[in-house]
């Protein structure tokens, strides 16, 4: 096995601001509390290939409902890896949960963004049947897969990451 990775939380100020980007509906005398409860994903077994994120709180997700969590959590990669996040496989067969940018891809240079590389997860239900997912504090979520990737011989890259989601796409980045 490769060692490429190590999740850290980000400050209580990145996630302070994550969570009021994310327009999480918790009282602000209780961020701290849901901040120093955060643990770091894991892997469930020593077979398993996804690492679990926890939701920092506790919420429901109905039909059409769509929520941006603010894990908490980011993630320094060595170069040559990055981190896809996907929703738990149970979740998209129970609730057809998803993410909604499909799979969310943390790139190794994402840890030294202005957010401190502050991972924001936003799920959708896209349930036919109606169901509604709820889920408490400390329950899994969505899993992040370590993968490599390579470039092209005649890649000439020399942008720094500023910020997180579209910034590598201005301004020459």
């Amino acid at each position: 096995m490769n060692r490429i990775a190590t999740f850290e939380k980000v400050s209580f100020a990145a996630f302070k601001k994550g969570a009021e980007q994310c327009k999480v509906p918790l009282p602000a005398d209780k961020l701290f509390a849901v901040y120093d409860a955060i643990s770091l994903p894991e892997r469930a077994t020593a077979g398993s290939a996804g690492y679990d994120f926890h939701s920092p709180f506790s919420f429901s997700l109905s039909t059409r409902e769509t929520i941006t969590i603010p894990s908490g959590i980011r993630a320094k990669i060595e170069p040559g890896w990055w981190l896809g996040i996907l929703p738990r496989s149970g979740h998209g067969f129970k609730y057809r949960i998803q993410l909604d940018n499909t799979l969310g891809v943390i790139d190794s240079d994402y840890y030294n963004a202005e957010n401190e590389g502050h991972i924001l997860i936003k799920l959708t239900s896209d349930s036919l049947t109606g169901t509604q997912m709820s889920l408490e504090a400390g329950d899994r979520f969505a899993q992040g897969i370590f993968l490599p990737y390579g470039i092209t011989t005649t890649d000439e890259a020399q942008g720094e990451r500023q910020g997180g989601f579209g910034s590598t796409g201005k301004g020459g980045v």
